[in-house]
Parts: C-alpha cells; sequence; structure tokens
C-alpha cells in the first residue's frame, strides 16, 4: 500500500508569468498526513484498470487521469516493461479541485515506487511538464518554492497541527490563475534558513495567498469559514491553500487544533472537516 500524501501552501506569492506563459510563484509547502492510498497488482490483461474508490472519487476522469498519464509516460521512456498491465486502485481521501494537490500527489508516488525513488532531473522536468508544475514539491516534506524551478528543503522540521475545511466547491486552478491581474516583488530571503520556530511563524503570518480573494469573490463562502477559523484558541493564522478551496487553521499544538475542529464543525455541519499535521 503507498501512501499518497497531500500537501499545503502557507503562503503564495504571485510574481510574474514566465517564458512559456505559466505564473510563476513562491510558497511554503508542507507534506501532511491527509493521504490518498494507493494499491497495485499486475495483471494479465491487455489493459491497465484504473480504479478509484473513497469519499472524493467523483468527478475524476476515468479515461484520462495522473495515473494513466503516469503509465504511458514510463512506458514512453521505457522506464517499466511495455508488456506489463497493472490493476492500480486510489482510495480517494484527498478532496479534488481544492488546493492540497492529491492529483499530482498520486502520480508522484506512483513514479516513485516504480522507480525505487531514483529520478534524475531530467525526469523531473520531463514529469513537471506532462503531471503538473507543482510535482517536486512532494519530494520534500517541508519546503520553500523560490520559484517554479527552484524548491529549497527546510534546514529544521517544523511540526503543525491543522484544522482543513472543504465546503465542496471544485475551484479551477486554471480559471483561478487566469483572472490575477498583480503581480508581487518576490521575497529577498530564504525561508528555508530560518532556524527559530517563532520568526518562522512571524514572518508566514505577514504573508498571504494572492489567490485568495479571487476565489472569495467568486465564493463569498470563502470568507465566513476563513473568520470561523481564526478566532479559534491558538489558532496562529487561516488561510486558503494553492488555489482553493480548502481553507485552514494552523496550530501549535495538537489539542488546540482538535478543540478547534469541534468548534468549527458546529459551525459548519454542511462543510468537510479534518484534523491534520505535518509530516
Amino acid at each position: 500500500m503507498i501512501k499518497s500524501y497531500s500537501k499545503i501552501n502557507l503562503f503564495l506569492k504571485v510574481i510574474k508569468k514566465n517564458n512559456k506563459g505559466l505564473h510563476n510563484i513562491q510558497s511554503t509547502v508542507m507534506l501532511l498526513n491527509l493521504h490518498d492510498k494507493i494499491s497495485i497488482k499486475k495483471i494479465n490483461k491487455d489493459k491497465d484498470n484504473i480504479k478509484f474508490i473513497g469519499q472524493f472519487k467523483k468527478d475524476i476522469n476515468k479515461n484520462t487521469n495522473t495515473i494513466s498519464e503516469s503509465l504511458s509516460l514510463l512506458r514512453k521512456k521505457n522506464l517499466i516493461d511495455q508488456k506489463k498491465r497493472y490493476k492500480i486502485t486510489i482510495n480517494k481521501k484527498i478532496p479534488i479541485f481544492a488546493g492540497l494537490g492529491g492529483g499530482t500527489s498520486n502520480a508522484v508516488f506512483l513514479i516513485k515506487y516504480f522507480l525505487k525513488n531514483k529520478i534524475s532531473d531530467k525526469l523531473l522536468r520531463i514529469f513537471e511538464d506532462k503531471i503538473g508544475s507543482d510535482f517536486r514539491l512532494f519530494f520534500f516534506k517541508h519546503s520553500f518554492q523560490k520559484d517554479l524551478k527552484k524548491i529549497l528543503k527546510f534546514k529544521k522540521k517544523y511540526i503543525f497541527y491543522f484544522v482543513l475545511v472543504y465546503p465542496y466547491i471544485n475551484s479551477s486552478t486554471e480559471e483561478v490563475y487566469s483572472k490575477v491581474k498583480k503581480f508581487n516583488l518576490p521575497l529577498k530571503y530564504d525561508l528555508s534558513k530560518i532556524e527559530s520556530k517563532d520568526s518562522y511563524i512571524k514572518l508566514i503570518k505577514k504573508e498571504k495567498n494572492d489567490l485568495q480573494k479571487i476565489v472569495e469573490t467568486k465564493h463569498k463562502k470563502i470568507k465566513k469559514i476563513l473568520d470561523i477559523i481564526k478566532i479559534q484558541k491558538n489558532c496562529l493564522f487561516s488561510r486558503m491553500t494553492g488555489s482553493g478551496s480548502v481553507c485552514f487553521g494552523a496550530f501549535f499544538n495538537r489539542k488546540s487544533a482538535k478543540q478547534g475542529l469541534i468548534k468549527i464543525k458546529k459551525k459548519l455541519p454542511n462543510c468537510w472537516c479534518v484534523f491534520t499535521k505535518s509530516i
């Protein structure tokens, strides 16, 4: 059984577009213990059998998805046997179109399994172009994304606890980025080198998610959710992750996060609310 971890953006700055027309961003990212489960079995068939199960299987294209794309790429590059076929079952516990990177994560952990974690930089660039620009983020538990191509591993490990709230709103990454009109200046310092947890949090709290206002404008519910999260006792800050629509509250300790979860669930009974932590 393969664990395919989700990610969270503690902040996100949109810098500018690169020469390929993609928005360049800066962000700090943590992997969370909220994960999908992937099982793989060889089968004697003419084609692969890819099956999605679980709470968030709906809205996934059964013919074209990151799993089928990954297998196609692996065969095209002769990285797996052309003749072998597989039954792959993905238990979707990560909401989709939510900013948690579930689809890319599935591809990364499947590819890492087949290549036994031996992936060259050349292959990484190929997978990034074909699967998603966030592909590299899933190789580090905690990273500073200086730009689309440069991901820096944190020197010191921090553990944070989170309450995640998903309002069952499918947020299209492409649509959200298409509405970006203003660009930010990049950070002048390397967050990955900060060794004080208090200093790190102080800096993170000053930042924001540049995509959040865009999603809030379209979906008024997002701001309401974030306001409910941030008033919870000992909540460090509340924010939306990625292009949304998952909102989160960050906490220093487990007890505060779990107490916050209970109160948030009562206020937002129609939302999916969970406790999780960084890995």
